[in-house]
Formats: C-alpha cells, structure tokens, sequence
C-alpha cells in the first residue's frame, strides 16, 4: 500500500469492523480472477491476496487495535472454508458467512461454528469463535427481507448475535463503472427499506445489525420514509405506523467505511452517534491506504465534533465486548 500523504493524529484502540479477506488460491487462478474484476469494471492489474502483515501493518500505523475479518464468497463451500480462519486471534476477529439463499444450511452453519454449548466460552485456547456474523444484501435473488429467512434471524435472536450486512460484492455495475463506485448505496438502502416493511428489526430485537458504508443512501432518504412510508397509497402489509418505522430506524448500527464525509453526519440523525462504528474497509481493490486515511481522519474530526472529549472507540465495548481486551 501506498503510504499515506499527510501524517494525522492517531485515534487509540479503535476496533475496525468492515475488514475483507480471501482464502488462499493457486497463482494459475489469477489471470481469471483479473479477467472477472475487470468484466465488473474494475481496471486491476492484479488480483487481492489476503496478507495480515499489511492489514497489521496498516492498523499499526493507523492506532486500529483489532480488524473484525469478513468474506462471503458465492459458494457454501467456499463460505464455509471462509469460517474456518484461526490466525492472529488478538488483532483479528471473525465475523462468520452465512448463506442466506439456503436458510437450512445458513442455521447449520450457525450452531456449527459457534454451537450453544460455546457461548460462555470454550476453555479451550484452540477453539477460537466467530465474534458475529456476516450476510450480503443479496444472495442468488434473496434478499434479507424475505419471509423464508425468519429461521436464520430467530436463531441469532435467540443467541443476541452481531450481524454485519455487506451490499452484494458480486453485483455487476451499471454504466460502465463498477457497482463498489454508487449503486452499493442504493443496494443497502433498497435492503433496509424491504426490512423495514418485513418488521425485521421489531421482530428480531436482539440481533444488532451493523450497515456497511454509513448505511448506503438510506440514513439520507431516512426523513422521506418516515413521512411517506405510512401513507395509505404505500403498500404496508404488516401495518407498520410511523411510530413503528422510527423505532427500527433506531435500532440500527453502521459503519464509517468509504462514506464519512457525506453519510456519516444523516446516520448520527437517524440513530445516533452511539450507533456508529469504525470501518476502513481494508483488503479490496477499491480501498487504498490513501482513502482509508482520509476517511478515518472525517470520522474522527465528526466524532470529536459529536462527542467532544468522549471515546468514539467505546461502542465496540458494547457491540462486540471480546474486543475490550485487545483494544484496551
């Protein structure tokens, strides 16, 4: 990575829960992997390969004290592998794929990778368990509202577990450019929106759903739904009020990723600062460390704006506690 072009404050112990990874590969796949970026608009001349001693040297050199990974490849096969990650447990946390297209096997791999009786903890040093969860706002045509995923959320609700929701990685982009540049906005926002009206957020209290990239568009177009959303020519099968609607807007988390300087201000009106999480988005072809900095350097000039002297970093005592002690 490129180092960045301005020295800047450095914030302490932050956690960063929008990290990307990917699974070891043979060097003969490269050329086809380069071949796909760049049918999806990305101008790549090399694939990504997952190293951690740039993420740790980059969250050094940032004041990031732990990286929350995440990877949801198109196959449960490959997603699996994915889960399976053991390396550097003090620096990096797992947030677990799961395939949401197949509900059955999304409710398995739950209770696999971090079974009932592993919620207080293992004992085990080598046992090492996801600290959430991640989905894709769309996965082979289904999106997080859908009725038949209900299991899925049932089962995370019961377990009060963290959800990190990634707009669809695998969407083709619109006009010649490649969807990570605008249309993930509107994916994350479309997908609130639908769990909104799905009552997702009041059904399933206990899941704490973290939006990537300050929540897309939606934290912007939050007011418009409240004020139109209820009206009588809005299709509203489960009857949701106003009152309804803002309460689920309330209840959710997002991260700063790639978005800060436009999104973050609309998400801390729509849920609050406490709400809010760091997110660089390491590890993909459409972040550098260019970016990344000065992304970070407007979440933390709006934090301190926000909070004054209070500690932006303290939300991920409360969103994912096992990062307390890495962080300090």
């Amino acid at each position: 990575m490129p180092s960045p072009s301005a020295p800047a404050p450095r914030p302490r112990g932050w956690l960063d829960i929008h990290t990307h990874f990917f699974t070891p590969r043979p060097a003969s796949e490269d050329e086809s992997l380069v071949a796909a970026l760049r049918d999806a608009h990305f101008m790549v001349e090399s694939p990504p390969r997952f190293s951690p001693a740039d993420l740790l040297a980059y969250s050094d050199r940032a004041g990031v004290a732990m990286q929350m990974l995440s990877n949801i490849p198109p196959t449960t096969a490959a997603l699996r592998a994915s889960n399976d990650l053991r390396r550097h447990p003090s620096r990096f946390g797992l947030l677990a794929a799961l395939p949401t297209d197949e509900p059955e096997e999304a409710v398995r791999e739950i209770r696999r990778v971090k079974p009932e009786e592993s919620r207080g903890g293992t004992g085990d040093a080598d046992v090492l368990l996801p600290d959430g969860f991640a989905v894709t706002t769309m996965r082979n045509g289904t999106g997080l509202g859908a009725e038949r995923l209900r299991p899925v959320w049932e089962e995370l609700t019961k377990r009060g577990e963290v959800v990190f929701v990634h707009p669809n990685a695998y969407a083709r982009g619109q006009d010649g450019r490649p969807s990570a540049l605008v249309d993930v906005a509107f994916d994350t926002a479309r997908t609130i929106t639908d769990m909104l009206y799905s009552r997702v957020f009041l059904d399933f209290p206990r899941i704490r759903w973290v939006f990537a990239h300050c929540g897309g568009a939606f934290p912007a177009l939050s007011r418009r739904v409240l004020l139109l959303g209820a009206q009588p020519w809005v299709p509203n099968a489960r009857g949701l009020t106003r009152e309804d609607l803002q309460a689920q807007m309330a209840r959710i988390y997002v991260d700063t990723a790639a978005t800060a300087q436009t999104g973050m201000e609309p998400a801390i009106k729509m849920t609050g600062i406490e709400h809010v999480v760091y997110g660089a988005d390491c590890g993909v072809p459409c972040s550098t460390e260019d970016t990344m900095e000065e992304n970070r350097r407007t979440v933390q000039a709006i934090a301190e704006k926000v909070m004054g002297d209070g500690d932006f970093g303290l939300e991920r005592v409360r969103l994912i506690p096992g990062s307390q002690d890495q962080s300090g």
